[in-house]
């Protein structure tokens, strides 16, 4: 039995407390279970390391797991059954782009990050390694699949620190400051382009941010187009030979220095925390949205728990985590 004080009921807790997205009208039959049970099934998920519906449901079935199973209730004390389960979890990775920009916002709002800083974000993409091996050009172009494992929905990327590689992105705006906040999050197949999903990322940005820092992908005129809808700063890498002599060389260096802690050093703990240096353990593009994004979502969530406590928010995360 999992004890109450347990920290993967506290974060499934506030789910019940997370801001709610703006919704238009739907048509069709109307919604049994709200969106929120679902987004304590991803917590659980997560950070029970499950990865698809059945071994999640085949888990909650085990004697230990009843007071788990009872918060996935709804107000009538109805249990959804599997193929409500396959199909709301589905659906799930559409809406969660828009929760991690609100509880991104909420929680720059309630920590203010940017207190003794520039309010700045970086932009960054990290590279995900697709499960089953790789498709390579030849079989792709034929139209073979060599073997049933091969995830033919991710695709091939070029990375100057890892040369070619198969797979997914997720891309990020992180906050540049003491504290490291994903405001905005999207997981899309590694060959498109990081300046065209920057274009989702930007509208996500906390109102409060004045520059946005990325590295030369991020130097095309669509990126300085969204900024400017938002009365951003976009402030990148040059692209050209090394040395540049311009009149900015040395303010695009301060801001390359602090993109650069922030990225790195985010990327690293967030990939060490939710195993991302391994191949991803999904197979398909949604089921690892639902893997990416639902560790997004658990890390924002972890923040603000450890904010609400008093805990330092960049230190002991990963055994925190590791132990809910």
């Amino acid at each position: 039995m999992i004890h109450p004080d347990a920290l993967l009921f506290k974060l499934i807790a506030l789910i019940d407390k997370l801001p709610q997205p703006k919704t238009s009208p739907r048509r069709g039959r109307p919604v049994v279970y709200p969106e929120t049970l679902f987004l304590k099934a991803l917590v659980i998920m997560t950070l029970r390391h499950l990865y698809q519906v059945g071994a999640f449901l085949a888990v909650l079935d085990q004697p230990d797991m009843a007071s788990v199973k009872a918060v996935l209730l709804d107000e009538q004390g109805r249990f959804p059954c599997r193929r409500t389960w396959e199909r709301r979890l589905a659906n799930l990775p559409e809406s969660l782009p828009a929760r991690i920009g609100l509880i991104g916002r909420m929680l720059v709002e309630m920590i203010k990050p940017w207190a003794n800083s520039g309010r700045a974000v970086a932009l960054d993409s990290t590279i995900l390694h697709a499960s089953g091996g790789v498709w390579h050009k030849k079989h792709r172009d034929a139209g073979l699949v060599p073997h049933s494992r091969i995830d033919t929905e991710a695709a091939w990327t070029q990375s100057g620190w890892h040369g070619w590689v198969y797979g997914w992105k997720l891309h990020l705006a992180v906050t540049v400051a003491s504290v490291w906040i994903p405001v905005a999050a999207r997981l899309r197949p590694a060959n498109e382009a990081d300046n065209v999903v920057a274009e989702d990322l930007i509208p996500e940005l906390p109102f409060e941010v004045r520059y946005v820092l990325g590295d030369k992908h991020y130097n095309a005129p669509n990126v300085t187009a969204a900024c400017r809808l938002r009365n951003l700063f976009a402030v990148t890498t040059k692209r050209g030979a090394y040395p540049h002599t311009d009149d900015g060389v040395e303010v695009r260096r301060i801001f390359h220095k602090l993109r650069s802690v922030a990225n790195e050093n985010f990327n690293e703990q967030f990939k060490a925390i939710f195993n991302g240096h391994d191949r991803v353990p999904t197979k398909g593009l949604v089921a690892t949205q639902r893997y990416a994004l639902g560790a997004v979502l658990v890390y924002q969530l972890v923040l603000w728990h450890r904010y609400e406590q008093g805990l330092p928010l960049r230190q002991g995360l990963k055994a925190y985590i590791k132990a809910a």
